[in-house]
């Protein structure tokens, strides 16, 4: 049953982000494109001093400059990695962003040597953002997957 006085929706004012909601989209965006171009200064700075990052490739770090060496490590191992957002998700200053990222494994990750092999994977990246700049970042994926595709990891039969 849908309550009488419903609260209207505010499709379009900014919040504690400083953004309107299409400004979000087109941060975003922007981002995505970063990302392919694998600028890691570029997308650092989107970061507040304060940011926390949580990845399962990375670690946990905070601030610009350990998310542009954590960015960097990631982008020489796959250099021709490619991010495509499939959906956002934005609720006022949280933003969920659904992607699919693709990539070679060609130089040097966590120890393993490049393998040449290819991989896909969907993830799903959490943000928290104020005075348009992210906060926080969750990044959901199947880290398993990616080491079985990679030939880091063997898959067990079933």
């Amino acid at each position: 049953m849908k309550p009488e006085s419903a609260p209207a929706i505010a499709v379009n004012v900014a919040g504690q982000c400083g953004m309107t909601r299409d400004e979000v989209v087109a941060f975003f965006t922007r981002r995505e494109g970063l990302w392919d171009d694998l600028d890691a200064a570029a997308l650092a700075a989107d970061y507040a001093d304060d940011a926390v990052i949580e990845s399962p490739m990375t670690g946990v770090h905070s601030g610009p400059a350990a998310a542009e060496q954590a960015l960097r490590t990631v982008f020489s191992a796959f250099l021709d990695e490619k991010l495509k957002t499939e959906r956002l998700l934005i609720d006022g200053d949280f933003v969920a962003q659904f992607v699919s990222v693709t990539g070679t494994h060609v130089g040097p990750f966590m120890g393993l040597q490049p393998t040449g092999r290819r991989f896909r994977l969907n993830a799903v990246f959490l943000f928290e953002l104020r005075d348009r700049k992210i906060v926080r970042e969750q990044r959901i994926y199947d880290f398993t997957g990616l080491m079985v595709q990679i030939g880091a990891l063997k898959a067990k039969p079933s």
